[in-house]
This record gives C-alpha cells, structure tokens and sequence, in this order.
C-alpha cells in the first residue's frame, strides 16, 4: 500500500476512505513506520462520516494509544502531542469542530500513552481538560464516541466482537 490507496476515494470523505486509513495505518505499522502510521490514523479520524451513525469500526483511538505505547525506540516517532496539539489549534475547512475535539482527544490519548513528552512549550493556552473534551465529543462526535474514547484513555477499553 501507499497514499495513493487514499485518493481512490473522494478526499476524507465516507466509510470507503475510514477504511482505507485504517488499513493504510496498520500496513505502515507493520512496516515499522510509527510515525506515518499516526498520521494515517489521524486521516482516520478526521475523514467526514454520518455523524448521527456510529462508524463500520471503532475510531482508531485504542490503535493511536497502542502505537504510541509500542513503537520501537529505535524508530522515528516524532512527538505526536505536539502535532495533535498543532492540529486541534490550527483546523482549516470543513466540519471544524469534529475535527477540532478529535485533535484534542488524540493529543490526551498522546499524552497519556507518552507522559514523558512535553507540549508545545510555545503554546501560552493550556490545552483543555479531560471533561472538556468528552463534553465536545458527546455534542460533536459519534453517538457513543465520548464514552469510547474515555474508556481508552483509562484503560478500560475493550474492542467490539
């Protein structure tokens, strides 16, 4: 696979795509591609899906956390708290505030999983808290994602069968 498996879909746009970043993600893990892998599960997360419906899969939340906690040390993985934080701030187009809270519960799932990263020291604004994000989740996220994504960042996260 690579990014030209995505633009076979309209750009970020329906379950086809979803699935395909998620594919394209776990393809470039296996490669030994952390960083890339973020990225695509980032293009995951962002692709513009029925809001009122829940997605074909779970939002890569779990998957994001679980690369970050076992990418090898040897390879390149960057600081993904600093390029969530970066998204979240400077979202351009459409469908903002989905996009917008998604990019700030990957940074907490970043976060969480990579404690000894720092933030962007630059940023003067402190990112939001917990509580916060789960609200703009529930009111701008997937019926059940607030809920999902809290269960990843505590730990408590179990797959659907």
């Amino acid at each position: 696979m690579d990014y030209r498996d995505l633009r076979a879909h309209p750009r970020g746009i329906g379950t086809a795509y979803y699935n395909t970043a998620l594919t394209y993600a776990q393809y470039l893990w296996k490669q030994g591609l952390s960083a890339r892998a973020v990225l695509a599960l980032a293009r995951a997360l962002y692709t513009d899906l029925d809001p009122n419906t829940r997605p074909p899969r779970p939002l890569p939340y779990a998957a994001l956390l679980w690369i970050c906690a076992n990418h090898p040390r040897d390879r390149f993985l960057g600081n993904p708290r600093v390029s969530f934080q970066h998204q979240a701030r400077r979202m351009r187009g459409g469908r903002i505030e989905p996009r917008r809270v998604r990019a700030w519960a990957a940074w907490k799932v970043c976060a969480t999983a990579l404690p000894h990263l720092p933030d962007d020291r630059n940023d003067p604004r402190p990112p939001p808290e917990t509580a916060e994000i789960a609200t703009a989740l529930r009111r701008h996220g997937h019926p059940g994602e607030a809920d999902e994504w809290l269960a990843v960042i505590d730990g408590r996260f179990h797959p659907p069968t």
